[in-house]
């Protein structure tokens, strides 16, 4: 597969007929859910869960997101989702990419990017990252 950048993390993903909407494609929600899912597995494959996030009071959060619809996929379509940090400040941002390859043929169906900012959970506020996130994100960071 050709890939926008070099060591993609992967997912294997198909849509399923609860993802079809009534034009008979894959609901745009549910690529945006499937991103969701991939970030949190390529921050656990990278060291730092959910429970990680909790104990330090430190999240990455969406601060933007942007997605390009490409082409429709259909239900049993076999893809895969990948996903990078393309980008990060060291102190409070990164940025993290999304490709959804259509598996048959190599088409890219969808592209998308995250704007991400460190917060201290408790108070919803910008924060800087704690070292355990500057370990685990800055040197998976692709350019």
């Amino acid at each position: 597969m050709h890939w926008d950048y070099a060591t993609p993390f992967t997912l294997p993903r198909v849509p399923e007929a609860a993802d079809i909407d009534g034009l008979n494609h894959t609901n745009n929600a549910v690529y945006v859910r499937w991103c969701e899912q991939i970030g949190w597995a390529h921050s656990e494959a990278l060291g730092l869960s959910l429970e990680d996030y909790r104990r330090l009071d430190r999240a990455m959060a969406i601060r933007r997101g942007e997605y390009d619809y490409i082409l429709p996929t259909v239900e049993g379509e076999a893809l895969t989702l990948a996903t990078w940090l393309v980008g990060g400040d060291g102190k409070l941002a990164m940025e993290r990419r999304f490709q959804l390859v259509r598996n048959s043929d190599g088409a890219t169906v969808l592209r998308g990017r995250w704007d991400l900012v460190c917060i201290d959970i408790a108070a919803g506020k910008p924060r800087r990252m704690p070292p355990e996130f500057l370990e685990a994100y800055m040197p998976a960071i692709v350019g």
